[in-house]
């Protein structure tokens, strides 16, 4: 098995030929997923998704792909494959169009729309083109057939990509449901009769290859969901992704046989309901749906509310309503059923909200204490069975963080894909196709780029690191006035602390010291404001490691007279 080297260089030129294939995002995490293909110096993206922040990202709103490596190439864009409508998987549309609007979509119907919805929201109006399971689109040098698999959303699609290179099969994400709601299944003959031409390289869904087994059919949460609102007394909250249109199906369909009424809570889950409903992709029973502004006029065992906030996102609403920072006031009796699960290193915001939940009397209803969620990514078991199916010359696991990408190699190796011919890569990893091998030839730009509110690229992790100190250690500020010409101390030092648990009172102690480091630079014919300001950082933050083992952010001001 090939892997990258953190000592990888730039790329040479592609061979005349060769296919090259660079993913952006998606390896080495779950999200962010982003797959730039080239061949003949004509580019085509599969996905272009975001990445939601973990704690130690304070402040941010979400993670884009880095574009920086096709920048300067984005005339050379044939078009952007879209295999479905998660965030992970086209959230990052919005900015990547902002810098070439005509860069044309394809995807299905519901992806499509969910993506156009989206994009109104930037004022974009796109170039699309609407595909199905079955199609086979040019576009440029890629010669692209759409293949339906089975996920979480209605509507997914892998892509075989043709090209003179080589045939290329990208999975998206997938799972082999053999009771699918919508009876669509994994068209795993497609994949059979590609096999049969020959899959020269496969990329394929990593997130569950550490699973044994296969995914339970979504359908076995219905008779979870029958028992929970059998049982409840009282209202009854979702919370879920704003696009598993099959969760919210259950839902709707308990809730419509208990006689309840359903109202969505959220902008993004009401539109993507709204998509949902009017494309056909969601049965909603006459009656309903009501808005959630008429809640207030039905009794309580009457009404079930659905929104977003499964991961423990601050701002969504479950996690405003466990913070009492929201108009639906959880009380003792209300159900709370938490049907999705848990993204990795989203653990402790999930749980903190939960108990949030649970403070308030709801009874909370969640993957650990009841069956109300199966995963939309294929299991070891489906995968095993995959590979021999698709017998791909070389493989290339995708989707994932490094644990499920090395189990996923190791899958395709006990299926017989050669050692060599399996390659491990992870974002900015450039691997090229060329007459029929794949191998890594080099690496390019592929860090993180953060949304702070309308900032694109902006916060860094240099503002990061500042910004977890602050929320960490606190801050304590230094304000000194000297003489410009002597360096001498005419004011201060005046010294405030806010979030360091010292009080302002203590620092009495190290005032002097301050004042005597200054003196005696001053003597030295140190007069340099920033020269200044480095010596009452070090003699301040000496101190307050001595003497309270804190390492707060320490802003020296020095103004000269």
């Amino acid at each position: 098995m090939s892997h990258p080297h953190p000592e990888l260089a730039p790329p040479q030129p592609l061979p005349k030929g060769g296919l090259r294939v660079t993913p952006l995002g998606g390896l080495g995490e779950i999200g962010r997923n982003m797959t730039v293909f080239e061949y003949g110096g004509r580019l085509l993206i599969v996905d272009c998704g975001v990445l939601f922040p973990e704690e130690e990202q304070p402040g941010i709103d979400l993670i884009l792909p880095d574009f920086s490596s096709i920048r300067d190439r984005l005339d050379d864009i044939e078009g952007i494959v879209l295999t479905h409508g998660h965030e992970d998987h086209i959230g990052g549309v919005p900015f990547l169009l902002r810098e070439k609007p005509d860069i044309p979509l394809i995807g299905s119907k519901l992806t499509l729309a969910l993506i156009e919805a989206k994009l109104q929201e930037h004022r974009i109006r796109p170039y699309t083109l609407e595909v199905a399971e079955g199609n086979r689109e040019r576009i440029g040098p890629f010669d692209c057939e759409f293949i339906a698999v089975n996920h979480s959303i209605p509507d997914a699609l892998a892509v075989a990509i043709r090209t003179p290179a080589g045939m290329v099969v990208h999975t998206g994400d997938f799972k082999m449901d053999q009771l699918p709601l919508d009876n669509r299944l994994t068209d795993l003959h497609a994949f059979a009769r590609l096999s049969e031409e020959g899959i020269d390289l496969l990329l394929s869904d990593s997130t569950n290859a550490e699973v044994p087994g296969f995914v339970p059919p979504e359908r076995d949460i219905s008779n979870v969901l029958r028992q929970v609102f059998g049982n409840a007394r009282k209202r009854i909250i979702v919370a879920s992704f704003a696009s598993h249109v099959h969760r919210i199906q259950q839902i709707l369909d308990a809730a419509h046989e208990y006689g309840r009424r359903v109202a969505f809570v959220g902008r993004s889950m009401v539109r993507n309901m709204g998509i949902a409903r009017d494309l056909g992709y969601l049965k909603v029973p006459p009656g309903l749906v009501v808005d959630v502004k008429t809640l207030d006029d039905l009794p309580d065992h009457e009404v079930v509310l659905v929104c977003t906030g499964s991961q423990g996102e601050p701002m969504a609403a479950l996690s405003r309503m466990a913070n009492r920072d929201h108009q639906i006031r959880i009380v003792p009796g209300d159900t709370v059923i938490l049907a999705s699960s848990l993204i990795p290193g989203n653990e402790n915001a999930v749980y903190r909200v939960i108990n949030g939940l649970t403070r308030w009397g709801a009874n909370v209803i969640h993957k650990g204490n009841a069956k109300v969620h199966v995963s939309g990514h294929a299991s070891a078991g489906e995968l095993l069975y995959f590979y021999n199916i698709c017998r791909p010359r070389n493989l290339m696991p995708v989707h994932g963080e490094w644990r499920h990408l090395r189990a996923n190699a190791e899958l395709g190796a006990l299926t017989g894909v050669p050692h060599d011919r399996i390659v491990i890569a992870e974002d900015g990893v450039v691997v090229d196709l060329v007459e029929g091998k794949a191998k890594i030839v080099g690496k390019v730009q592929a860090g993180y780029v953060y949304v702070d509110g309308l900032s694109v690229g902006d916060v860094g992790e240099p503002a990061l690191k500042d910004r977890k100190i602050l929320g960490d250690e606190g801050i304590i500020s230094v304000f000194v006035v000297v003489d410009s010409s002597t360096g001498k101390i005419t004011g201060g030092p005046h010294i405030q602390a806010r979030g360091s648990g010292i009080e302002d009172s203590a620092f009495a102690d190290v005032a002097p010291r301050i004042t005597e480091v200054l003196e005696r630079s001053a003597q030295d014919g140190v007069v340099e404001p920033h020269q200044l300001q480095q010596l009452i950082r070090r003699t301040l933050g000496k101190w307050v490691s001595d003497n309270y083992r804190r390492r707060p952010m320490i802003l020296p001001v020095v103004v000269e007279v």
